[in-house]
């Protein structure tokens, strides 16, 4: 059978197509000896017993700590926010509630949420002080003196949704502790707001999951369900973007990204708005990107250790107090 050109070219674009989808893309760097980082992701649902943060120091996991899915009552706990201090003491936020805990594992501050509220982001922003979001049907930040568990502020999130699910994810203290970036959901923004909850500042975010503000003055927001991770200037414009369409594995939902002192962007890729979890395994947690959108270091650590879903990451390595807001998480 004689085979024209025609159908020759396309019989090998097929066979080359199928060479490529089953071909695995190789990881850049040097996987869990990278760096060190202390790691969490939200909604484990492989392990109901185990949301965990993990510290990972020398390419292995050297402290974790670990939270049933449920609370006793059957509210949702999820690992969304996580700051190692100086101390060695870890901030997070894990939507039931907040809290600082030690690393013999003693909770020595905590908030916990009443029926109707959330909590996914919970920043230290002093030694004994921490910025928390309470979302609800009407949505608070709220700053605590966690040495003394005195409420110092109370701010009105700026927002109409009254879907505690739906307000503000991951929220950021600037460096001058004077005004607060945060995703509105429901409004599909990025705001900026000062102490008194006035907004001075926002423009069009959609699916904004995260926002921090950068030292250059712009400000890193991730898209979530959009997959997306931008840096957008004072009148909103798009000054880098990294896009599903940018990279060459599977994006699921972008959560949180932090920009290095070198310049590159880590970036958080949670998969777990995929419910078939047997489709989790290979795929990326998280990527590190360079300003030309090169892929310098890729995660992919599903067993030993199983660290599942990513939501967010810390780099260790990476110059700054966190307490004192000097890393740009």
């Amino acid at each position: 059978m004689k085979i024209i050109p025609a159908v020759a070219a396309m019989l090998l674009c097929i066979f080359t197509l199928a060479q490529n989808e089953v071909k695995e893309y190789q990881l850049p760097g040097k996987g869990l000896k990278q760096y060190d980082f202390l790691y969490a992701g939200e909604f484990d649902i492989r392990k109901p017993q185990a949301q965990s943060i993990f510290l990972v120091r020398g390419g292995k996991v050297v402290w974790q700590y670990s939270v049933p899915l449920r609370t006793a009552t059957g509210s949702i706990q999820e690992m969304d926010d996580i700051t190692l201090l100086p101390n060695g003491n870890i901030v997070y936020a894990c939507m039931s509630g907040a809290g600082i805990i030690t690393r013999e594992k003693n909770i020595i501050w905590q908030y916990l949420c009443e029926p109707g509220t959330e909590t996914h982001s919970c920043q230290p922003i002093g030694k004994d002080s921490v910025l928390m979001v309470l979302n609800g049907k009407v949505g608070k930040f709220l700053i605590f003196n966690t040495a003394t568990n005195k409420l110092l502020k109370e701010i009105i999130i700026p927002t109409e949704g009254t879907n505690p699910h739906g307000q503000v994810r991951h929220a950021r203290m600037t460096p001058d502790k004077k005004t607060i970036v945060a995703g509105l959901m429901h409004e599909e923004q990025v705001v900026e707001i000062d102490l008194d909850g006035k907004i001075i500042w926002s423009s069009p975010a959609s699916s904004v999951w995260s926002a921090v503000r950068l030292k250059n003055g712009n400000t890193l927001i991730s898209g979530d369900g959009k997959g997306y991770t931008r840096e957008i200037n004072k009148t909103g414009k798009t000054v880098w973007e990294f896009s599903k369409e940018d990279a060459p594995f599977k994006i699921g939902n972008t959560q949180t990204a932090q920009r290095l002192a070198n310049g590159n962007t880590v970036i958080c890729n949670w998969i777990a708005g995929n419910r078939n979890t047997s489709e989790w395994e290979g795929t990326i947690q998280v990527f590190e990107v360079s300003p030309d959108k090169r892929i310098v270091w890729a995660l992919s650590s599903w067993k030993n250790p199983d660290l599942g879903p990513a939501t967010c990451i810390q780099i260790l390595n990476d110059p700054g107090n966190a307490e004192q807001i000097g890393q740009q998480r």
